[in-house]
């Protein structure tokens, strides 16, 4: 699958380990940034060039992630066909995508 992931600062850590584990499970990774630990950098930056490639098609489904999700979630649901949904385990992560078909997610 072609996943799109993006973070600010305060999603950089986990964004980078789970573009690792996805890239070993066999996904096709685009990564949207940030490219380095910047503590002024601000999630639009990269959420917005996500949600439009989850959008367009270019990626199959978006993963988004900031401090609490909450920012994240917002900016990508003001790009047009796009429905993330904050997801802290597996278990919403599953309801969400079967349930209300999120193409998106955030943590």
């Amino acid at each position: 699958m072609r996943i799109g992931i993006a973070a600010d600062h305060g999603g950089f850590g986990l964004k980078e380990d789970l573009r690792s584990r996805l890239t070993a499970a066999g996904h096709d990774v685009v990564d949207f940034g940030a490219n380095r630990l910047e503590p002024g950098d601000d999630y639009p930056d990269f959420v917005t060039p996500l949600a439009r490639a989850v959008a367009s098609g270019k990626v199959e489904r978006g993963v988004a992630v900031c401090g609490s999700g909450v920012g994240a979630s917002v900016c990508a649901n003001k790009v047009p066909g796009v429905l993330e949904l904050v997801q802290h385990d597996a278990r919403t992560r599953a309801v969400q995508n079967c349930h209300w078909y999120s193409n998106a997610g955030s943590n």
